[in-house]
């Protein structure tokens, strides 16, 4: 479902123009109804409306659900053999036997006959196909070819004249990218939903960027081997939600006292508790900024677009090593799992030379602007303590 409509959406944005497509799935081992929103538009947008110009509907339950909020001149197509409604009816289990192709082809089948639907031209089509469906590529266009030539063009999507195709990234994606801006050295993450993306993407760049991506058994793993990177001088992301966030809160004070920077991206869901792990939320800013005992400074930033998103994810590294704090970047399941087209450049700064420490080396030494110099080990004749205990400024406990 989510690839098929990130299909159309590479299609409006090889045309020029702004997308966002909200992405809805339930919380279920055998799946349920899932379903995409997809908006286009000649300006960004960041979210969608409720009224819609086209329905794909490959089962009866998504022509009843939505159907109601079709537009008077909106069109649905569906699947001839599953749905009954009125609209545009296309034999997709036809054409799949008649080119002995898999059911899940049928998603390609629907969404060309979509693209021919809305007078997108077939060049157009096939260049995008062949970009996106990497496997089975001949016998996808196969399909989608006969797709194609089966419906009628009721809508008319016109063409910008001299645009030029736009990128298409979900907001975890977007996070990401700025998280490389701002200079990471490795990122750290429990898979948990709606953040799992920022590991997936990362790790699919690791070795392209340079990066350590990994995995642990756990949240409290997390948290503490990002400290441990920063303590030897790698600067660390971390990705989690409420639930992961709550395990994580001992280590933040760690950090805290112990002026170990962090970046913590928190993508908030709907809670208490497990609560509802594939739906969005925003009732984590509090959290976030009173978690841990103890009182300790800590940057914060909220992101909405995917131009603030990278701009703010830089900004993050760069506060939490400036300062040697822990940075928080608040996000929720509608903007992590949503894909954008980009809605500008975003301004991200040059990452500046840490501060030179004097000799010899004190951790916590006084300085008039209060922060004091991280040295990195190993360093020849220097001890480089640092303690979760209040200390004094070479570190030992006061």
């Amino acid at each position: 479902m989510a690839q098929a409509g990130q299909l159309i959406g590479s299609v409006f944005s090889e045309l020029g123009y702004y997308v966002y497509q909200y992405v809805d799935y339930p919380s279920l081992i055998r799946g349920g109804h899932n379903f995409c929103i997809i908006r286009a538009a000649d300006r960004p947008v960041f979210t969608h409306r409720t009224g819609v110009d086209l329905i794909l509907a490959l089962d009866q339950r998504t022509a009843d659900l939505h159907t109601p909020n079709l537009k008077t001149q909106g069109v649905v197509i569906y699947e001839s053999g599953q749905v009954k409604t009125e609209g545009q009816a296309l034999a997709i289990k036809e054409i799949l036997a008649h080119h002995q192709a898999k059911p899940i082809m049928g998603n390609t089948a629907i969404v060309a006959g979509f693209c021919s639907c809305a007078g997108i031209p077939w060049s157009l089509v096939e260049k995008v196909f062949r970009k996106k469906l990497t496997k089975e590529t001949d016998l996808n266009l196969l399909v989608a070819r006969e797709a194609y030539s089966r419906i009628t063009r009721e809508v008319q999507v016109p063409l910008l004249e001299g645009a030029s195709a736009r990128p298409l990234l979900s907001g975890n994606e977007w996070i990401g990218l700025g998280l490389l801006a701002g200079g990471i050295d490795a990122y750290v993450a429990y898979p948990m939903t709606p953040s799992s993306g920022v590991l997936h993407f990362l790790a699919s760049l690791a070795e392209e960027a340079g990066i350590d991506v990994i995995h642990p058994e756990s949240e409290i793993a997390v948290i503490l081997i990002a400290l441990g990177f920063a303590y030897a001088g790698k600067k660390t992301a971390v990705g989690t939600s409420g639930g992961g966030f709550c395990l994580m809160t001992e280590g933040l004070s760690l950090s805290g006292m112990a002026e170990l920077p962090v970046v913590i991206v928190l993508s908030q869901r709907g809670g208490p508790s497990t609560g509802l792990p594939t739906y969005t939320a925003q009732s984590d800013l509090l959290f976030a900024c009173h978690a841990g005992q103890g009182e300790f400074p800590r940057f914060i930033v909220a992101p909405a677009t995917p131009a603030e998103a990278m701009k703010w994810s830089a900004e993050a590294v760069h506060v939490a090593w400036k300062y040697q704090i822990p940075a928080f970047i608040l996000s929720d399941k509608t903007f992590s799992e949503g894909i954008y087209t980009p809605d500008g450049e975003p301004e991200i700064r040059a990452v500046a030379p840490l501060p030179a420490p004097s000799y010899p080396y004190s951790r916590y030494a006084d300085t008039p602007d209060g922060v004091s110099p991280i040295l990195i080990p190993p360093c020849a004749g220097e001890q480089i303590k640092v303690n979760s205990y209040a200390h004094d400024y070479s570190g030992i406990t006061s």
